[in-house]
C-alpha cells in the first residue's frame, strides 16, 4: 500500500496527465510531492502547461477553477502561459525569478523532485522542460522505471502505456483514469 512506502525504498513514479490539473486534483498530488513520496514525475506538456496556466491565471483551458465557469479570453490562458515560462527560460527558472509560485511544477522544483515531460505531436508550445524527441524522453524515462518499486497512473492512457512499456512486471502499479 501507498501508505506502507517509506522515503528510502524504491523510487515511486507518478504518471500524471492534464485531468489532474482539471479536475483539481492536483493539490492532492502535490501533497504526495511535499510528503517525499512521489520519486520522479512523468507527463507531458499538457499536464505542466495547465498546471502552470492554473497557477498564474486561475484557470485550465480557459475555466476558471473556483467557479467551472469559462473566462471571457481564458482560451488564450495556456499559450500565454507557455510564453512567460518560455520568456523565464523554464520551469525551473520561472520559480527562481518569482514567477511561478504555487502548483505542482512548483512543488516539483521547490522540492527538487525530478521530472520528465515528454512531447507528443500535438503539444502547444511545447515548455522549454519538454523533451520533443520520443527517444531522448524514454532514454530519460527508463532509469527511473529500472529502480521503481511502484507507479501511480493517473488520467493519461499515452504516458501510462509509455511507462508500462519500460517498467519491470514486479513493479505495483496503480492506475486511476
Amino acid at each position: 500500500l501507498l501508505r506502507e512506502v517509506r522515503e528510502a525504498e524504491q523510487a515511486i513514479i507518478a504518471v500524471v496527465g492534464p485531468a489532474v490539473i482539471h479536475t483539481g486534483a492536483a493539490e492532492h498530488l502535490r501533497r504526495l510531492v511535499r510528503g517525499g513520496y512521489v520519486s520522479v514525475l512523468f507527463g507531458g506538456n499538457a499536464v505542466a502547461t495547465h498546471d502552470i496556466e492554473s497557477a498564474l491565471y486561475g484557470t485550465s483551458l480557459g475555466i476558471d477553477m473556483e467557479t467551472g465557469l469559462a473566462v471571457p479570453g481564458g482560451h488564450e490562458h495556456h499559450l500565454r502561459a507557455i510564453n512567460r515560462i518560455r520568456a523565464c527560460g523554464g520551469i525551473r527558472a520561472a520559480v527562481d525569478d518569482g514567477v511561478l509560485t504555487e502548483g505542482l511544477m512548483h512543488a516539483l522544483v521547490e522540492t527538487d523532485t525530478p521530472y520528465v515531460l515528454a512531447g507528443s505531436i500535438r503539444d502547444d508550445g511545447p515548455l522549454p522542460d519538454v523533451i520533443t524527441d520520443t527517444i531522448k524522453a524514454q532514454e530519460a524515462m527508463r532509469p527511473w522505471c529500472q529502480k521503481a518499486g511502484a507507479c501511480l497512473m493517473m488520467s493519461t492512457m499515452l504516458h501510462s502505456i509509455a511507462t508500462g512499456n519500460l517498467l519491470p512486471a514486479a513493479v505495483t502499479t496503480v492506475c486511476v483514469d
